[in-house]
């Protein structure tokens, strides 16, 4: 493993790698091409946005794979802002980054000098050079925050007026404000499916037969995690991913077809409550994969994780090591009463959130419920992410259109969290959306949830008063 000083860099290997900064940091990272530019705000990953083409946030780790980054993109930087608003970072623990291997081998570790005055920190960047992807250690800080740094990366960044990512203002009757100008636009349609025909077809598929399932639930008895069964339908979404990626000689939750493995579960006719994946390339048998899965910590809680009912596998490749391409997906169903319990878990968390904070409970709204499910549903279904529809319509529009005649609407949303504690937590860490749930004037509250889309989960909440 390397020590890094800043301005010293480290060629990274072939596929993807994760990036920790373990502490009371949020972390984030921006996806540029050589001119230092985002291409749109969608290239901001964050903690209440963590899932972009090639980059996923999961907690304190960020997992980049260069080869499924969005098209021009030849840059990700990464930085560190206190995990707690307003806690200045020369009152934390000096950060230090992490960097590992696909397989969690240590590849680089770099403790930049401790900050100052400075509210955020620059601490690598991932970027191409030549055919290959290296690792530069920088430790520059921002004095002005995220939203310094964020413009200064070419991200729209509203000003003190107006509404963050992810939280819609309140809207008083009979004729609401102007629709803020949100920080990221509607995600564009799935590209079309490539008309050229791959260099090579895929080699039949590694068999995952019985043993697959034997091996997953001997490891989830020993955690105390009941058995998952075999579904056919998470089945032909692995197959078809695992061949898309094998087709594309790379690993993505995307495929080279611009479709998203969450995307290809729905369309294989399973709706889900919680979901996971994984997404290996290596190991040459079923054994090898699970055992890979089981040595590493976040791999193997979500192998064991009690949530899952469903799971399925299947690999694409076979040509030798490296060439074996896996997508293993753990699914619970979505219920009528297992959606009604999350959201139930969501307003119990808002609602503990406005105890803290000495303000009276939220109560569920039927109506708001409806708006709020079906927005999250559409986000799905035509792909996009904002709090304006592709149609133009907008939260106090969709609450009207459910029934309701609250006076005053308020919107939350969410992408890319797996549970309603990390969803509720994300919002809570962002001042727009914090400002929202503790709004003195709510009374009322309805949650929606869909699976499915680019990230995966889709998240809203509706207020209203």
């Amino acid at each position: 493993m390397s020590e890094l000083v800043p301005g010293g860099n480290l060629a990274l290997p072939g596929g993807a790698v994760t990036v920790r900064v373990p502490g009371p940091f949020d972390v984030s990272a921006l996806i540029t091409d050589d001119g230092g530019k985002v291409r749109d705000d969608r290239d901001f990953v964050f903690y209440n946005q963590p899932f972009a083409p090639g980059a996923r946030l999961s907690g304190d780790t960020l997992t980049v794979d260069p080869a499924s980054l969005r098209p021009g993109a030849t840059r990700v930087t990464v930085a560190v802002s206190p995990g707690e608003p307003g806690t200045p970072l020369s009152g934390l623990p000096a950060p230090v980054l992490q960097v590992a291997d696909a397989g969690g081998r240590p590849l680089a570790r770099f403790s930049p000098p401790r900050p100052r005055q400075e509210a955020v920190l620059l601490l690598a960047e991932l970027y191409r050079r030549g055919e290959g992807w290296k690792l530069r250690a920088l430790g520059q800080g921002y004095a002005d925050g995220l939203a310094g740094l964020a413009r200064d990366f070419g991200v729209d960044v509203e000003d003190d007026t107006a509404v963050p990512t992810g939280a819609a203002p309140a809207a008083p009757p009979p004729r609401p404000a102007s629709p803020p100008r949100l920080a990221t636009p509607p995600r564009p349609a799935s590209p079309p499916r490539p008309t050229a025909a791959p260099s090579a077809a895929p080699s039949a598929a590694p068999s995952a037969g019985d043993g697959f399932l034997d091996l997953v639930n001997a490891a989830r008895a020993a955690a105390g995690s009941p058995p998952v069964t075999h579904d056919a339908r998470l089945a032909a979404a692995a197959r078809e991913h695992a061949d898309m990626m094998s087709r594309g000689s790379r690993l993505g939750v995307e495929g080279v077809d611009g479709v998203s493995v969450h995307q290809r579960v729905v369309a294989a006719g399973y709706r889900y409550l919680t979901v996971g994946e994984h997404l290996v390339s290596g190991p040459l048998t079923v054994s090898g994969f699970v055992d890979h899965c089981l040595r590493h910590d976040a791999a193997r809680r979500t192998v064991c994780d009690p949530a899952f009912t469903h799971a399925a596998l299947a690999g694409a490749g076979g040509g030798g090591f490296g060439d074996t391409y896996w997508t293993a997906l753990w699914a619970g169903p979505l219920t009528p009463d297992g959606l009604d319990r999350t959201a139930g878990e969501v307003v119990d968390l808002t609602n503990r959130e406005r105890a803290r904070a000495g303000l009276p409970p939220l109560s569920r709204d039927p109506l708001l419920t409806t708006a709020a499910q079906a927005h999250s549903a559409d986000m799905v279904t035509r792909d996009f992410y904002a709090h304006t529809a592709p149609d133009g319509s907008r939260p106090w529009d969709r609450a009207a259109a459910a029934g309701s005649t609250r006076r005053t609407i308020g919107e939350n949303i969410a992408c890319g969290q797996r549970s309603a504690a990390e969803v509720v937590q994300g919002w809570m860490n962002s001042p727009g959306h914090r400002a929202n749930i503790l709004e003195t004037d709510f009374t009322h509250i309805g949650v929606g949830f869909a699976g499915g889309g680019r990230a995966g989960t889709y998240w809203t909440q509706l207020f209203g008063a």
